[in-house]
């Protein structure tokens, strides 16, 4: 399998892929391997995640370069997410004991009942992670699921296997056992094999369709299944906000790292009396966003890390200009070799078209004004999305108000593109199913087990 820079379009590199029949054997190592794992007291594992973060540090600039080079996201952006998961690791390391700790929920000393919740590890688990942000989307359910004592067979995305590949083998070398984190490197193929194995769960990011197939493998099973797909998140600007401040926080959250997030804005609902000067002032923050080279400590705007994205992009442009929305911005490939697409900024766009409907996963963005804050919801709404929704606006009474009508698995009141570890990450409709993060994100890794205890 050759892995390609989306930058240059040169090859870096060529590895072997993963068919069935070493996929199996694969499963049944970490099978055999897991209950040992268990064993190991949750001090002892949580310390070899925390030797995993110390390395993760200490090989950070090979890493970014690493990660840049095979998905075009730029440098600094790329070390911006080696230390969101050392955060995250953080997390993990001072909650995990606690959330798995055995309960005592009842005792009653006459009868001598005792009722206990236990928080057993699932066993081997499917991981088929992302390339977009391969350590935050495999760290949510590797290092969590490791913690908890269960074996990982870990996917990484084939537009992100180097990286892959760099994180198994520093966990292996921070002491967790080369049978308990597999890497199983290859494409879709390789995925479909995967989720096949008698797994005990199966944790899926990527696109609905996908979802949609290894949620009926999975249900057919009574398997654990967690699938975090796809978003169509919108923001609404109300008219009592400082414009310029509100365009520049909603660009970032609309074009940090090329566009290519779940959670990206990709909707922008502008209030009526303030749309021309919020138009304005977006464009103009847009426009000093550079893009270049990815190795570049000055780009912003990298390439795009799957070529076949640059064809949808380019038709939403088109179906939303022959529909009447105005081009401001971009709109076009950019020349040269590598996957390359000018920012773009669409403005009087409408929810017959494209751009405001269908996942864009790219520079691109649409903006559409609204008489007031029921229109806003209304069409916030209208998408069969659920993952992210935001709201700029000096009121947190009327922030509170919008979103609590919003249907989506995490609100933003002034700020928009955000994840954190203390709250749990999920969506609703089809944005997925389950959720990572928070310390529900860390019980998820387990099932409860209900103890019943009688004495004599």
């Amino acid at each position: 399998m050759k892995i390609m820079n989306p930058a240059t379009g040169a090859v870096l590199a060529e590895v072997a892929a993963d068919n069935l029949k070493t996929v199996r054997a694969k499963y049944d190592l970490a099978r055999a391997a897991q209950a040992k794992w268990a064993a190991v007291p949750i001090k002892k594992r949580l310390a070899i995640i925390a030797r995993f973060r110390e390395l993760l540090i200490e090989r950070q600039d090979l890493l970014a370069r690493t990660l840049t080079a095979e998905v075009g996201k730029p440098i600094r952006q790329s070390r911006n997410e080696l230390n969101g998961l050392a955060s995250r690791i953080d997390f993990f390391l001072a909650e995990t004991e606690r959330a798995l700790r055995e309960q005592r929920v009842f005792a009653n000393p006459k009868g001598k009942l005792e009722e206990r919740i236990a928080h057993v590890p699932l066993g081997v688990i499917a991981n088929i992670s992302a390339w977009n942000y391969p350590y935050f989307v495999g760290g949510n359910v590797f290092v969590p699921a490791l913690a908890a004592g269960n074996a990982v067979l870990y996917k990484p995305s084939e537009f992100a296997t180097l990286t892959g590949q760099h994180i198994a083998d520093l966990l292996h070398e921070a002491g967790v056992p080369r049978n308990v984190f597999v890497a199983v490197i290859g494409d879709g193929a390789t995925g479909a094999a995967l989720v096949r194995q008698p797994v005990d769960g199966v944790f899926f990011t990527g696109s609905y369709g996908t979802g949609a197939k290894i949620a009926a493998s999975s249900g057919r099973r009574m398997i654990k299944t967690q699938l975090e797909l796809g978003g169509k998140d919108p923001i609404y600007v109300c008219e009592d906000v400082d414009i310029r401040a509100a365009a520049a926080s909603v660009a970032d959250g609309a074009f940090y790292n090329t566009g290519q997030s779940c959670c990206s804005v990709e909707r922008i609902y502008i209030h009526e009396q303030i749309y021309d000067a919020f138009v304005a002032a977006f464009v103009a923050e847009v426009k000093s966003f550079k893009i270049g080279d990815p190795l570049d400590e000055s780009t912003y705007v990298g390439a795009i890390t799957r070529k076949p994205q640059l064809a949808v992009l380019k038709a939403q442009v088109a179906d939303a200009r022959k529909k009447g929305a105005k081009l401001l911005l971009g709109g076009h490939v950019l020349k040269g070799k590598g996957n390359w697409y000018a920012p773009t900024v669409l403005a009087d766009v409408d929810h017959s078209m494209l751009v405001m409907r269908d996942e864009s996963f790219g520079p691109i963005i649409g903006l559409q004004a609204v008489a007031d804050d029921e229109v806003a919801i209304d069409l916030m709404n209208d998408t069969e999305y659920g993952l992210t929704a935001g709201v700029y606006t000096t009121s947190e009474k009327r922030a509170k108000k919008i979103l609590s009508k919003v249907a989506a698995g995490s609100v933003y009141w002034n700020c928009c593109d955000r994840v954190s570890p203390r709250l749990p990450w999920s969506g609703v409709k089809r944005s997925g199913i389950g959720l990572t993060l928070s310390t529900y994100g860390i019980q998820t890794f387990t099932r409860p087990k209900a103890w019943h205890l009688r004495g004599a």
